[in-house]
């Protein structure tokens, strides 16, 4: 099934199921939030489930038209927002670009910092940029909900607790980051408010593009209607989602209604090396940061621009057929006022 949060005039709007074409959307009677379907999801779900297949099967009378402009995020705010970087490519290129090494460990121990999860922006809202001299960047990476996780989960049961899958735009400020991290104590000011698609989805509408563990289908994102890249969300991702959930929950429980991050999601080239541009026949990047490196490491120096005002994006899933799979996440980077 597919949901999503429609504006209301609330802090975190009303829970609708969409049909999955994304064309029509039912309000949800037996619950106001998705934050209320997840704390009660083992009772809720079937009745979702009910409604969803109603609807793609056209039994229900005075259905709502979908427009991704009337969405917030699936979860406007969350208890908690942790993002991993499980594609240790973009990793490694990233620290390349800063002039930081790679710990071998970083193969090994998956990667997750702890974001804000107080104020996401909706899927079509502005990038708010106070200045774009902090270095705009998108990335595009996927994401999961779950449910309530006990402590020390094993990766093998933690599959279990993922309840629905996202796609992300995790804004990053790249010129504020070197500072944060000098001094050591992880990214705050570098990481302002991120973005999801306005819909989430249960795995099983995935099909055989999912495996329990990781999405076998292009990210697709573009910059001012450019194409920017579109890798697999399955290749290269080192961690999979039940590994970076147990890695998260190691030391303490997660509540339900936890979104967990995959990182940018970024593909090596066929040669083993960072990847091509789309225009050198590659697949191309999911964040700007990826391609100013291989630029600098070909040219000497970045050509490439991060993000500026006016600047658009756009990210997307598209199944088999070409049909979106989550809508897609549609931002212009605006002035702060």
């Amino acid at each position: 099934m597919k949901l999503a949060t429609l504006r209301d005039g609330s802090r975190d709007g009303r829970l609708v199921v969409v049909s999955r074409d994304l064309a029509h959307a039912a309000p949800v009677p037996q619950v106001k939030t998705l934050q209320e379907a997840l704390d009660d999801w083992d009772a809720i779900a079937p009745d979702l489930q009910l409604l969803s297949d109603q609807l793609n099967q056209g039994r229900i009378a005075g259905t709502l038209a979908f427009d991704a402009a009337d969405c917030l995020s699936p979860l406007p705010r969350a208890y908690q927002w942790a993002d991993g970087s499980a594609y240790v490519n973009h990793v490694e290129l990233v620290r390349r670009a800063r002039g930081a090494d790679m710990p071998p460990s970083f193969w090994t121990d998956p990667l997750i910092y702890q974001g804000g999860s107080d104020s996401f922006l909706a899927p079509r809202a502005p990038i708010p940029a106070a200045s774009v001299d902090y270095g705009v960047d998108l990335e595009a990476e996927i994401a999961v909900i779950t449910g309530d996780v006990p402590m020390g989960i094993a990766a093998d049961a933690a599959s279990e607790t993922i309840r629905l899958l996202m796609l992300v735009n995790d804004v990053s400020l790249r010129n504020l980051m070197p500072g944060e991290l000098a001094k050591n104590f992880g990214f705050f000011q570098s990481k302002p408010s991120s973005a999801f698609s306005p819909v989430a989805i249960t795995p099983d509408e995935l099909g055989e593009a999912w495996d329990g563990s990781r999405v076998h289908r292009p990210l697709v994102s573009t910059v001012n209607r450019s194409m920017l890249g579109q890798p697999d969300a399955g290749t290269d991702m080192v961690f999979g989602f039940p590994e970076l959930i147990a890695h998260a929950a190691k030391t303490r429980p997660l509540v339900a209604g936890t979104i967990i991050g995959s990182g940018t999601v970024s593909n090596r080239g066929p040669d083993g090396g960072p990847g091509r541009a789309i225009v050198d026949g590659g697949v191309g990047y999911s964040c700007l940061v990826e391609l100013r490196t291989v630029e600098t490491l070909r040219d000497g120096a970045p050509s490439t621009p991060y993000l500026q005002h006016g600047d658009e994006v756009r990210i997307e899933m598209f199944d088999e057929a070409g049909a979106s799979i989550f809508g897609a996440i549609e931002q212009v980077v605006r002035p702060f006022p």
